[in-house]
């Protein structure tokens, strides 16, 4: 049997993911916004309100960084997403992050993270709260890839549990995609 729950867009994963820019005095801004995912083949999306700090910044210098959260960072990841950049000026600071400038947009890449998309904006829509991005650069830890590619077992990211408020790590492997379905043709 079925339950009907109302309009709730509970879609499973989903990614956390931590945005960084740069202050207007230079400084680092970073933020955890779990409503995000792949554009296109070379975008992200992310849908985030215009009253964030770092959604200003995005709109001023035009970029932005995109890393995936993982297990080894939980605390730091949560507390960059329940901490405003418009209310704490410190807040990278407090975070324990730690971040290099990009070599491709004008935004940090938080090294701490395995990946990293440095994109540059290509829209911002206020009434929704959609904010699409180019990636210009993946930058990847090559301590999470195996014969070159990323291992999602290395990589330890986290996703956003919305009804039970929890931030859970990935399973096991339970199929191959593009090959599983065949047995069925």
């Amino acid at each position: 049997m079925r339950k009907n729950v109302g309009k709730k867009p509970l879609v499973y994963p989903q990614p956390v993911l931590i945005i960084g820019t740069y202050n207007d005095d230079g400084t680092i801004d970073v933020m955890n916004a779990a409503w995000g995912s792949v554009g296109d083949d070379h975008q992200i999306f992310l849908c985030l309100s215009a009253d964030h700090k770092t959604v200003k910044n995005i709109l001023k210098r035009k970029a932005f960084t995109v890393h995936i959260a993982d297990e080894d960072h939980v605390v730091a990841s949560d507390y960059v997403g329940i901490v405003s950049g418009n209310k704490d000026p410190e807040k990278f600071e407090k975070s324990g992050l730690h971040a290099q400038k990009s070599e491709f947009v004008d935004a940090p890449v938080l090294t701490d993270y395995a990946i990293c998309m440095e994109c540059e904006l290509e829209s911002y829509e206020d009434k929704h709260c959609h904010c699409f991005g180019n990636i210009i650069n993946t930058s990847v830890d090559e301590r999470v890839l195996t014969n070159g590619k990323v291992d999602v077992a290395k990589l330890k990211p986290i996703t956003f549990d919305p009804e039970g408020l929890n931030y859970v790590g990935l399973g096991k492997v339970v199929g191959k995609p593009f090959r599983d379905g065949a047995a069925l043709k």
